[in-house]
């Protein structure tokens, strides 16, 4: 029977503090927040902000070494295609027919640009949360109705101690959300991402379970052709989250994860980077598919932003953003519980995206169109340890 995943958020990091944000340029290993943002690529002053306003006079942080040999501030090599920039790739023929669609039938309006993870709430639970392996020992799960074979992996996770699932205090998934629960292992060079994950009188419950080699160069069809993953394009969540880190680093060097409600996604069909669909999807032909990479326009005035906006808006127009995963509020990002700054110290709030229009995008090439019908069957072996 045809899974019907769905899933709902998103994320991206490296570390303080035993947890991680994928900082841009290296991991910052003090115990104590930054507090003076002036002083950390002067992110108040737009015109200090790697020369945001000029495309080719930004930093080139592509030469430092990030996370298992990643360029800083990415996960897995350059060559992938999250990684790429995509500001003179070609349009798609369906650009403008998409967009207006968009423009036109979004049907969660009141979420759309908005981003879930930024607040000035202490302890709020908003975003998700990643974490990085402390040497804690693998612990085996109880796969849920939430877990498909071949699809999803059986592999032991690590739960790092004091660590957090999304939306979440702790490992146990009580608010009944998505509860990714994503842990980057930098030793084994292995990124776990698992939905609904949840850990409750000492078991550990487990939906959908992808385990990321960070040094694999996966071909274009990732873990698999018509096989989903934590997100249900079955793209890698981690790899296209951005924090608070990457603000105060002036910039963000890899692709976005945008979402849309199901009704607004092409039905039962996906495109690259992705692998799969779902058949929770129902729109028509103008509708963009799962996998469908929109980017900022170049002409887009920056200066309507504020800084820590414009800084997510150059990655916009640099790298796109791409379609993931079915729900409301546009972008995710990351909780800053474990981050080294906080969004309020970065000047970057929920809403500061929300003045960008449909029709400030346009719909990067897309490439060969893939059914997810009946013929399209998830076959790999799922990892066991």
């Amino acid at each position: 029977m045809k899974k019907q995943a769905a899933h709902w958020r998103s994320l991206r990091g490296f570390l303080a503090a035993g947890f991680v944000t994928l900082a841009l340029v290296a991991c910052d290993d003090s115990s104590g927040k930054t507090n003076n943002v002036n002083n950390v690529n002067n992110v108040n002053n737009i015109n200090n902000i790697n020369n945001v306003n000029n495309l080719n006079n930004v930093n080139n942080t592509n030469n430092q070494t990030g996370v298992c040999g990643a360029a800083a501030g990415q996960l897995f090599s350059a060559n992938h295609p999250w990684n790429q920039r995509v500001d003179a790739a070609a349009l798609d023929a369906e650009s403008e027919a998409i967009i207006t669609y968009l423009q036109g039938n979004h049907a969660s309006s009141w979420a759309e640009f908005k981003i879930d993870g930024p607040s000035d709430e202490p302890d709020n639970l908003y975003g998700i949360t990643i974490l990085r392996n402390d040497g804690t020992a693998a612990s085996s799960f109880e796969p849920t109705d939430d877990h498909w074979s071949p699809d999803c992996d059986t592999a032991p996770v690590p739960l790092p101690a004091g660590g957090a699932i999304e939306g979440e205090t702790g490992y146990t998934c009580d608010n009944d959300g998505d509860c990714h629960l994503i842990v980057l292992d930098p030793t084994a060079c292995r990124l776990y991402e698992m939905w609904r994950a949840n850990v409750d009188g000492g078991t550990f419950y487990g939906g959908c379970l992808s385990v990321w080699d960070l040094n694999q160069a996966y071909t274009p069809s990732l873990r698999g052709e018509c096989c989903t993953s934590a997100d249900a394009a079955g793209l890698p969540i981690a790899a296209h989250m951005f924090g608070p880190d990457d603000i105060t680093a002036g910039e963000i060097t890899h692709a976005l994860r945008f979402i849309l409600p199901n009704e607004n996604m092409r039905e039962r069909i996906y495109v690259r980077p992705a692998t799969h669909s779902t058949g929770s999807t129902s729109a028509g032909a103008d509708a963009p598919p799962y996998g469908a990479r929109l980017r900022l326009r170049a002409d887009f005035d920056l200066q309507t932003l504020n800084p820590a906006a414009q800084v997510v808006a150059v990655a916009l127009q640099r790298y796109g953003m791409i379609l993931s995963d079915g729900g409301n509020l546009t972008f995710t990002a990351l909780n800053d519980r474990f981050t080294t700054n906080t969004w309020a110290e970065v000047g970057l709030g929920p809403n500061d995206l929300m003045g960008l229009e449909w029709t400030d995008f346009e719909v990067v090439e897309l490439g060969e169109r893939f059914a997810w019908d009946d013929n399209c069957n998830c076959e790999r072996t799922p990892l066991t340890n």
